[in-house]
């Protein structure tokens, strides 16, 4: 698979959206920015501050952000890692970006008495409703347990799905929307959760009926889950970090890689005409790249 780059110099580049007019907009999470991307040029959109993370165009045509808090880093080797709570934390956040002037408008923090720890990615249904993951944080010897919430875009209603996990990473639907994948990120699995109901999921015995896609095993490197995206057939395609690639997932847990040149390769997302280019954010080196991928993506419900 052959890999152009489409910009250098990022700092911590994630959350890649394909715009209609053939920019990409991503978050920077180590400049705290959401920034525009095309032929090896930048644009800054607006300044976060915190740990912008996952973005999804809404249905009001706004970018909406998931805002983790922001990292510690240290970089080797030219490698920027990210690792542990920065001094300025505040906690979490769910932000809506105007688009034409960057206005960052907070919308939820909490969920009833609960804050946002780790906001980590996003993606909208249909109706205009969003689900998020929150990944929490770690704190060396002790972490935040993982958590999915669903959420409507004007500000009035936010619902845990799910809590728990050892922490939830990507998320994303599939074409029917009748289930939701999220990654699970130390455990390298990725969980499939049926839908009930707008952020409720199928119970069995009062126990949430989830059950576990695939588990990559790991190889020379420990392999861990990072961002996601749907193809249109209903595969699942996961930024996998440290042995890094792409791990493409049917939903009957077969699976395919394709590698990558950045242990931190963080997220894909797909775009043009035919859906088959494939943006990668290489973190780690900083990059955004671009290729061809062997099937098309899934059409997101909304774009700018």
């Amino acid at each position: 698979m052959k890999f152009e780059t489409v910009v250098e110099g990022l700092r911590f580049p994630e959350g890649p959206v394909a715009m209609e007019d053939g920019s990409v907009i991503l978050v920077e999470i180590a400049r705290g920015t959401l920034t525009r991307c095309w032929n090896g040029r930048t644009e800054v959109i607006a300044e976060l501050g915190g740990g912008p993370n996952g973005a999804a165009i809404g249905p009001d045509g706004a970018m909406w952000v998931c805002n983790n808090g922001g990292f510690r880093y240290v970089e080797r080797g030219g490698v920027m890692i990210p690792h542990g709570v920065p001094e300025d934390y505040s906690g979490g956040r769910i932000e809506r970006v105007d688009l034409s002037t960057g206005k960052v408008e907070r919308v939820y923090d909490q969920c009833g008495d609960y804050k946002l720890r780790g906001p980590n990615d996003i993606v909208f249904d249909k109706a205009g409703g969003m689900w998020f993951t929150d990944y929490g944080k770690d704190y060396g010897r002790t972490r935040d347990k993982g958590a999915i919430y669903y959420a409507l875009p004007d500000g009035s209603k936010i619902i845990e799905a799910e809590f728990g996990s050892s922490g939830y990473n990507g998320i994303g639907l599939s074409p029917d929307e009748t289930v939701v994948y999220a990654a699970e990120t130390s455990a390298g699995r990725l969980w499939a959760f049926d839908i009930a109901a707008p952020g409720k999921f199928v119970r069995e015995k009062g126990r949430l009926a989830g059950r576990n896609v695939a588990a990559v095993s790991a190889g020379a490197a420990p392999q861990f889950f990072d961002s996601l995206a749907v193809t249109a057939s209903g595969k699942v395609c996961v930024a996998t970090l440290l042995e890094p690639c792409i791990s493409m997932i049917a939903p009957d847990g077969s699976y395919e890689q394709f590698p990558t040149t950045d242990p931190y390769t963080t997220n894909i997302c797909f775009g043009g005409a035919d859906m088959m280019d494939a943006w990668i954010t290489l973190s780690g080196g900083g990059s955004l790249v671009k290729t061809r991928w062997p099937e098309p993506g899934l059409r997101l419900n909304f774009n700018a």
